[in-house]
C-alpha cells in the first residue's frame, strides 16, 4: 500500500459559477446511453413527477448501445415525457460546457460509477446534485451538495428529485455545498504533477 499514490483525475473550473432564475429548472444528466447509467431508472421516476414544473437534457454517446438508446427513447414517449425529456446525443466540449452552465440540477441515476467524472464537473459548475450512492459516488460525490438514494431505486430517487425541485432553499443549500467543494476540487495540472513526481521518482 505504501507503494500506491493515486492521482485524481483533475477539472477545470469554470468561474464564476453561473445561477439561474428560469421558471422552469432544468436537469442535467451525462453519459453515455448504457445499461450500467440508470437511465431507465431516472425515466421512471420523472414520470412520478409530471406535476412539476421541469425540463430535462441527458447527455450521452447513444452508440455504445445502440439498443439501449432506443429502450431509452422509447420509454420517454411511452411514459409522455417527449416533451418534457430530450436527448442530446454526443456533444461537443463547448455544446457540453453550455449545457452545465444552462441547468440547475444535475442527476446521477447509475447503478455503479468507478469514479464519476461528471459528478465532478458538475460539482465545479456548482450545481446542486441529486445522485445513486453506488460505487465511488458514496464518496466523490459530498453530502453537503447532494441528496442521495440506492441504486435502482425509482421511487427514492423520484422524492430525492421532488425535494431539491419543490424547495428553493434545499436547492441553495447543495448548491452552496457544491460551489465549496468545487474550490478544493484537484485540477488537471495537479493530477498530471502528481503523476509526474511518481515518475521521477522511479526514474534511475
Amino acid at each position: 500500500e505504501a507503494r500506491i499514490t493515486v492521482a485524481e483525475p483533475g477539472v477545470d473550473r469554470p468561474a464564476p459559477f453561473v445561477r439561474h432564475e428560469a421558471q422552469a429548472p432544468v436537469l442535467l444528466a451525462v453519459g453515455a446511453l448504457v445499461p450500467r447509467k440508470g437511465y431507465d431508472v431516472l425515466v421512471e421516476a420523472l414520470a412520478g413527477l409530471r406535476m412539476l414544473d421541469w425540463t430535462a437534457e441527458i447527455v450521452g454517446d447513444p452508440d455504445r448501445d445502440p439498443p439501449t438508446a432506443a429502450g431509452l427513447a422509447r420509454a420517454i414517449e411511452a411514459e409522455g415525457l417527449a416533451g418534457r425529456v430530450r436527448l442530446r446525443g454526443r456533444v461537443d466540449a463547448e455544446a457540453l460546457a453550455e449545457a452545465y452552465r444552462s441547468a440547475h440540477l444535475f442527476v446521477i441515476a447509475s447503478r455503479y460509477e468507478g469514479y464519476g467524472m461528471v459528478a465532478t464537473e458538475a460539482l465545479a459548475y456548482g450545481l446542486p446534485i441529486v445522485s445513486t450512492d453506488a460505487g465511488a459516488l458514496a464518496e466523490t460525490v459530498p453530502e453537503t451538495a447532494a441528496l442521495k438514494v440506492a441504486a435502482g431505486d425509482a421511487a427514492a430517487l423520484a422524492e430525492a428529485l421532488r425535494r431539491v425541485l419543490a424547495d428553493r432553499g434545499l436547492r441553495d443549500r447543495l448548491r452552496h455545498g457544491a460551489e465549496t467543494a468545487a474550490r478544493s476540487l484537484p485540477t488537471w495540472r495537479t493530477c498530471a504533477g502528481t503523476i509526474n513526481r511518481v515518475i521521477e521518482d522511479l526514474t534511475p
